[in-house]
């Protein structure tokens, strides 16, 4: 009988190199998700018309409003100054959000889910994380200049010039996005191998990253590094700007003197009270399923409903928009 060993090492080899293809095949398929499954609220799903009719109403005011605010500012010369010039600028992001979010948050809730391609699910996200850090930059712009305007007025016109009002800006937005992108490429790095289910209704940041089968630990480090420059320093900036404001005010001699100082920034206050409350209690509810419905209420606050009031905040009791929007109508 010949030697079987050559025989018995080409089937081990045919056997070994069988097994390595069945695994490379099993890792390139688990890495080869292409669309993403959004639940969107099944709560919601048994008033489906009524819902996707109140999200689409609302999208369309919160666009109009946002429109509005701008509008006015640009053609009315009465409201030519840096504090409605930030004002547009913070329209500007609102709509943004509200365009990256509610349309195919309303695909969603009329279909009873919706599928998504995984390039999309990533770009929604970046894009709604780029406005909203942007928003957080120009609310902390927004509290310098009512900081200046109360404890510094005599020489507010000349520090807060229109150069200056224009680089802040371009400030806020530019570095909101290339801060960001530092985040994007480590994500776009990632292999996602599923499931390929979410449950919400968009692509946010935990619910896309659970999808993930690499390591996420560099992602969730930058994550976490970059929220410091655009999430926590505008935190406190703006805390320190509100007690100077608050000093000066106290410090107002008159009643009529002080609530027209307050006056002047408690729309400010109150958006920034609604945002930073929204954003913060998002990222602090425990991560359980009995708090899924909380959180989706939390995200519905600030991607939907912040953006939507954010120009009835600004112009209620707002002398100077109002007499803007009349003149705008007339004409």
């Amino acid at each position: 009988m010949g030697d079987l060993t050559p025989y018995y090492n080409g089937e081990a080899n045919i056997t070994e190199h069988n097994a390595h293809h069945h695994i490379a095949v099993e890792v390139r398929n688990r890495t080869e998700i292409t669309e993403i499954l959004l639940l969107g609220i099944p709560s919601l799903q048994q008033h489906k018309v009524l819902t996707f009719s109140l999200f689409l109403v609302i999208y369309w005011v919160t666009i109009c409003g946002n429109l509005l605010i701008v509008s006015l500012v640009v053609h009315s010369k009465n409201l030519h100054s840096p504090m409605y010039f930030f004002l547009t600028q913070l329209s500007l992001s609102d709509i943004l959000v509200a365009t990256d979010i509610v349309p195919n948050m309303l695909y969603v809730v009329l279909y009873d889910g919706g599928l998504v391609s995984l390039l999309g699910c990533i770009t929604q996200y970046l894009i709604f994380c780029s406005s909203e850090s942007s928003e957080c930059l120009l609310l902390t712009v927004m509290s310098y200049d009512r900081y200046l305007a109360i404890c510094n007025p005599l020489r507010y016109t000349a520090i807060m010039s229109h150069m200056l009002c224009f680089k802040l800006v371009i400030m806020c937005w530019v570095l909101s996005y290339l801060l960001l992108l530092n985040q994007a490429i480590p994500i776009f790095k990632l292999s996602f191998c599923g499931p390929h289910v979410i449950d919400h209704f968009f692509c946010d940041y935990d619910p896309l990253l659970e999808l993930s089968c690499s390591d996420t630990y560099v992602v969730e480090l930058e994550s976490n590094l970059l929220s410091i420059p655009l999430i926590i320093i505008p935190f406190f900036v703006i805390i320190i700007s509100y007690i100077y404001i608050v000093s000066a005010i106290l410090r107002i001699p008159t009643l009529t003197g002080r609530h027209k100082a307050f006056s002047t920034c408690s729309s400010h206050l109150v958006v920034v009270c609604i945002f930073y409350g929204a954003l913060s209690n998002i990222y602090s509810v425990p991560k359980k399923a009995n708090s899924l419905n909380l959180t989706k209420f939390l995200s519905l606050l600030y991607t939907v409903v912040t953006p939507l009031i954010n120009p009835f905040i600004y112009s209620f009791r707002n002398k100077d928009i109002h007499k803007a929007f009349d003149k705008f109508i007339k004409n």
